[in-house]
């Protein structure tokens, strides 16, 4: 099957991107309609897990993005969701709990294909270290010297998609990467507001992939005819900025 969006590969497991960076040669998406298709979005408050995988020792990416999932929930840029619903009017909540992350020591090494994503999250959910959660999204946050084989850098900087894993329901999961393996294609700017660049580069794409994850789980409720949904609309746009102390440009 095809992942929706884009029209860049055909995905060995259904996903849907965040597009690399247009700047960097990616097109970008410029329909302006977004629709509902049928399917269920994730209602109360949508779980976060974070999966570390590789090597994340003395990298301070951890208390930055593991401090942005507790506070995107009730946020304005958040509250973006809310306009979102499902077949019976239920809209998304603007409510975001992180509840748990753990450490993936390389268990695939670190070349990865989509299906060691899967088998990444399905291990840290029947090992015990991550409950099993049917409301919530799974993160797997990869340091810089893995690389996701099927398009990491050359076509995507993070992607989301659900599975229905064998004893397990169907469950939402997401890869994220880091930038710092390919800043010119995955972040923004090349220095961070948080003095690192490649989490802050993270951030975005966390941010991006669980809007999306909320509002199109199954990839077939809310996007336009191009495939794109709801973050791809307003992709590597980033509205009103300020300038941090170490000059780079913040927002929420």
């Amino acid at each position: 099957p095809t992942g929706k969006g884009w029209g860049q590969r055909a995905y060995p497991t259904p996903h849907h991107n965040e597009h690399a960076n247009p700047n960097a040669g990616a097109g970008k998406v410029t329909a302006n309609g977004i629709n509902y298709h049928g399917g269920p979005v994730l209602l109360g408050t949508t779980n976060a897990y974070y999966i570390w995988y590789g090597n994340w020792a003395n990298n301070t990416a951890k208390a930055i993005l593991e401090d942005l999932a507790a506070h995107i929930g009730g946020s304005p840029y958040y509250n973006i969701n809310t306009t979102y619903y499902d077949g019976s009017n239920r809209h998304v909540s603007n409510a975001v709990t992180f509840v748990k992350s753990t450490m993936d020591n390389y268990s695939k090494g670190t070349a990865l294909t989509d299906a060691n994503i899967q088998s990444i999250v399905a291990s840290a959910i029947n090992s015990g270290a991550l409950p099993k959660d049917n409301n919530a999204v799974y993160f797997v946050l990869t340091s810089a010297d893995v690389n996701e084989t099927s398009g990491f850098c050359t076509q995507y900087c993070g992607w989301h998609t659900h599975a229905s894993i064998t004893g397990l329901g169907d469950i939402k999961y997401s890869f994220v990467g880091n930038p710092d393996r390919c800043p010119s294609a995955c972040a923004a700017q090349a220095t961070g507001p948080n003095g690192n660049a490649g989490a802050d580069g993270m951030a975005s794409i966390i941010s991006h992939e669980l809007e999306e994850a909320v509002t199109d789980p199954d990839l077939n409720a809310w996007y336009d005819r191009r495939g794109a949904e709801n973050a791809d609309k307003c992709a590597w746009t980033f509205g009103t900025t300020y300038a941090t102390g170490n000059g780079a440009l913040a927002n929420m």
